[in-house]
């Protein structure tokens, strides 16, 4: 055996078990020069195969014809950009006339085939330009963050998506949102990400964790306010719609409506005043919603409205003061009660983890994608972590988060405890801390899966 062929069978040897043990390294090894290569090679042939292909233009017959020269072929979309990124290949598309946007996303499945990749999506950039996401490997399987996420104020990078683009929790895009999951589902991780992304902004942190406090007081250091029972809970809202009306008095008085003011200056929400007069927004984790609405007295029952009703109203009004809600649950459906689907209507991003019912992957996305409620459904119970995020355009992603254990977390928000505004509405319900903050214990290697 030569020593051409000894070195062959060792990198053919070496590339079957990167492919094996370590995907993403053999992706950025051999995965992208080979599905480049496939791409390009097999190009025509698979868009004709697909049905991605118009007959040539009439003229081009005609000339055809006139000249005694071979008919012209259907002519594919016209390749603008094929650029490789650290998951797959990223493919820009210009479409010929009468081809439409639906029409690739339609053949994706049978791209993914064609081209021997994971995983294919598609999504219309604008009018006559498509962009097809081809997935080397199984990116969910072992979640792995890219080293640098494009973060700004009130926008966290919480999970990958199944396409290998970052999926990344926008306060100001979508104010509000519902979060749902069974138990074991993984919703709990998904709730340390947004507040371990949040920990390092100039936010304060509200939260209400009606189990007696054992999901979110362990990172109490970094929040401005806490409520560990529905009684201290309705008191902890009604302080939070005070703060807001307080906010709508200051943007009033702020809102510079004069002739000589131009309009992109007049004042509509806290993003519009001046920085020295900006009052610091306020992220309200809600652990367990149904323990808010359910009641089982005629007390339990006054107090559960005055809950639902103040909650709705932060939903509604909240927004422009600077008060955004994130509603997690195992069950959300309308049995909870009235108010509960008018709340609902206001929470803009859904979430959904692995859920025990179709109600509630209903009630997350029924409004918005049939196909998103039969893909929440199907989560498999062995992969906890895995969840469909959408919001009210219609659009979703198969999303997981990385997993982050409660220590990290922990460590993290004592990391950041100097960032913890003192809200002077809100200082009853600020949580006592027996003393300084520990020195953070080191961590395990992160686990890349998500528990």
């Amino acid at each position: 055996m030569t020593g051409f062929t000894v070195a062959l069978v060792l990198v053919v040897a070496a590339a079957g078990l990167l492919r094996w043990r370590r995907p993403a390294w053999y992706w950025l090894a051999f995965g992208i020069i080979l599905a480049t290569l496939r791409v390009l090679v097999r190009y025509g042939s698979v868009m004709d195969a697909c049905g991605l292909t118009v007959p040539p233009a009439r003229w081009r017959l005609a000339l055809a014809r006139a000249t005694n020269r071979p008919m012209p072929e259907s002519r594919p979309p016209r390749i603008l950009r094929l650029r490789p990124t650290r998951t797959g290949l990223v493919l820009r598309l210009k479409l010929r006339p009468g081809q439409d946007a639906f029409d690739v996303a339609a053949a994706s499945d049978r791209l993914r085939h064609s081209f021997s990749m994971y995983g294919v999506t598609s999504r219309e950039l604008r009018s006559g330009v498509v962009e097809v996401r081809m997935t080397g490997y199984d990116v969910l399987k072992r979640v792995q963050m890219p080293a640098t996420t494009e973060t700004r104020p009130m926008r966290v990078p919480v999970a990958l998506r199944q396409d290998g683009s970052v999926h990344y929790r926008d306060y100001r895009a979508v104010p509000h949102a519902l979060t749902l999951g069974a138990t074991e589902s993984g919703k709990s991780v998904y709730q340390r990400n947004l507040v371990v992304g949040l920990a390092s902004m100039d936010v304060a942190l509200v939260g209400i964790d009606c189990k007696q406090g054992v999901e979110l007081f362990p990172l109490a250091r970094r929040f401005s306010a806490l409520a560990d029972n529905p009684d201290t809970a309705a008191e902890l809202l009604d302080a939070l719609v005070t703060r807001m009306a307080d906010v709508y008095q200051l943007i009033r008085a702020q809102q510079r409506i004069t002739v000589d003011v131009p309009d992109a200056e007049i004042a509509a929400d806290i993003w519009d005043l001046p920085e020295h007069l900006r009052p610091v927004p306020v992220v309200v984790l809600v652990d367990e919603v149904a323990e808010l609405a359910l009641f089982a007295s005629k007390d339990e029952e006054k107090r559960r409205d005055r809950i639902i009703t103040a909650l709705v109203r932060l939903a509604q009004l909240g927004r422009a003061a600077g008060i955004y809600l994130e509603i997690c649950g195992q069950r959300f459906g309308s049995e909870l009660g009235k108010g509960i689907t008018m709340l609902r209507a206001q929470l803009t991003g859904r979430t959904a983890h692995r859920v025990n019912d179709e109600t509630s992957a209903n009630m997350a996305f029924g409004d918005i994608s049939p196909d998103a409620v039969l893909a929440a459904i199907q989560i498999p119970a062995e992969m906890r972590g895995i969840a469909i995020a959408g919001d009210s355009s219609g659009g979703w992603h198969r999303i997981r988060a990385p997993h982050t254990s409660l220590r990290q977390a922990v460590n993290t928000c004592n990391r950041h405890a100097d960032r913890t505004p003192a809200l002077p509405e809100l200082a009853p319900f600020r949580p006592a801390l027996a003393g300084p903050a520990a020195a953070p214990v080191p961590s395990a290697k992160p686990s890349p899966a998500t528990a």
